[in-house]
């Protein structure tokens, strides 16, 4: 099973290829940092149009790097959501398009639970059951994973998420943006403690397009998802706010 996966939901354009029996095949990655470090914040308009121009020269690349074609593919996957509206309709309608032409499925990918699962991605990777803290965007989370779409929410912030209010505040600490770098340094200093902590890499961290094809190979097998994939769907949908509960209760 090979699957391209695409990420557009914020300032990131990712897109990876991922092999159920081979692993991570290849993923590349354009931020927008700089686009936006004038604003002090993502323009969305601005992430939108950038996302139009870069995701199918980024697909081009990976497919040149990799040495796959769009032939091989079994699935395209793509972030369904959470994420700004503009920038998830630019990835949804590429991976739809793309998946009509090649006669293949599409699957729209909760942005969360790919993040829940990146860190499977690297080695050593952490055994079911485990505790996740997400921190993307507006979501800052502690999440019991029991497994694939078995999702428990343990705790949450009440006001900002840690990592929007950090941006939001960066340019008073003279960190600049983006503030989450400075951050990372400082994660560093807890390797030492006696718990057993798993990092995934750094290039897993931020959004990209190899959390989206990993997420959707494991999702394509479980039974409840692989028996209503179909080809050539006739429509999709976005969903800017999405509660991560609706899409474990879907598996």
């Amino acid at each position: 099973m090979l699957v391209l996966g695409i990420e557009t939901s914020c300032d990131e354009t990712g897109v990876a290829l991922y092999d159920d029996s081979r692993g991570l095949l290849g993923h590349v990655l354009h931020t927008q940092a700089r686009l936006h470090a004038d604003y002090g914040g993502v323009v969305p308009e601005l992430a939108s149009r950038d996302h139009v121009r870069r995701l199918l020269p980024l697909t081009r690349r990976l497919l040149e790097q990799t040495g796959c074609r769009l032939g091989e593919l079994t699935a395209i996957a793509y972030t369904e959501g959470p994420g700004l509206a503009g920038a998830l309709l630019v990835g949804a309608a590429t991976a739809h398009g793309l998946a009509y032409a090649l006669g293949i499925p599409a699957l729209g990918v909760h942005h969360l639970e790919a993040h829940l699962l990146s860190p499977l991605l690297s080695r050593p990777a952490p055994a079911f059951p485990f505790v996740a803290l997400l921190v993307s965007g507006g979501h800052t989370q502690l999440m019991r994973v029991a497994g694939v779409g078995d999702y428990e929410l343990l705790g949450e912030t009440l006001d900002d998420a840690a990592g929007e209010a950090f941006d939001k505040t960066a340019k008073l600490l003279g960190l600049g943006y983006p503030g989450g770098p400075a951050l990372a340094r400082l994660a560093v200093a807890a390797r030492g403690r006696s718990a057993q902590v798993f990092y995934p890499e750094l290039e897993f961290c931020t959004d990209n397009g190899a959390m989206i094809a990993f997420a959707a190979a494991l999702r394509m097998q479980l039974p409840a998802v692989s028996s209503q994939l179909s080809a050539r769907a006739a429509g999709f949908t976005v969903r800017p706010r999405w509660d991560l509960a609706t899409a474990a209760a879907q598996s």
